[in-house]
């Protein structure tokens, strides 16, 4: 007999499952043990290098505060929105934005419930104040960037474009989470939470506001 397709919704929900089980292991890490196994080791690996390689370290910091920072991230979606304002296309428009601010508050609430304390250092690199689960610039740079390659590929990106774009945004995202490990201020299990939660804040909303239809008509 055969199977009835999955309708877009239907499967940006699957996907939002899948990728809100995976946020919860490294919140349940978190909540009882404090860590991941490999999150003490990595970061300490990590920060010994960056100490050793200031040149290196420098273009970290240059990176994760202009290029991948989380206000870059959401300029670029509010950019986005604008251009297809422009262009008619409310439904798109209205997705991005909401995708950009729940992920926000997501951000922002997650942190202050869990209220995890970011890595300490005898020679800190960076500094930043607020909690550390999940990583914010990881949550950020997910949250634009897969919003905005989605959107491109609506817009009908193919061939060397799209394996360029998404190129782009792999490198971003990944990109980004590195920095953030590398200048010391975040644990990996952070930034795994940040890429899993940024996620599934696109593909809930693209399943609440359906991106893919007719935005003329919406």
């Amino acid at each position: 007999m055969p199977t009835t397709p999955r309708s877009p919704s239907t499967r940006c929900l699957a996907w939002t499952a899948a990728l809100t089980a995976g946020f919860t292991v490294p919140l349940a890490f978190v909540l009882v043990s404090g860590a991941l196994p490999l999150d003490r080791r990595i970061d300490s690996a990590l920060h010994g290098i960056a100490l050793a390689h200031p040149g290196w370290t420098r273009l970290a910091l240059d990176l994760t505060n202009w290029v991948w920072g989380p206000t870059t991230m959401r300029l670029l979606t509010a950019a986005a929105a604008a251009v297809l304002l422009w262009l008619r296309e409310r439904r798109q428009a209205l997705w991005a934005l909401a995708a950009c601010g729940l992920g926000w508050a997501l951000e922002v609430t997650v942190k202050a419930a869990v209220g995890r304390g970011r890595p300490h250092w005898p020679h800190p690199l960076d500094t930043a104040t607020d909690g550390s689960f999940p990583s914010g610039h990881a949550m950020a740079a997910t949250v634009a960037c897969v919003t905005l390659v989605w959107l491109l590929r609506l817009h009908g990106v193919r061939g060397g474009w799209w394996t360029s774009v998404v190129a782009l945004g792999a490198v971003s995202v990944l990109g980004v989470g590195f920095t953030r490990l590398y200048l010391g201020v975040h644990w990996p299990s952070d930034v795994l939470a940040g890429w899993l939660l940024g996620a599934a804040v696109v593909t809930a909303t693209a399943a609440a506001l359906a991106p893919w239809r007719a935005s003329r008509a919406a």
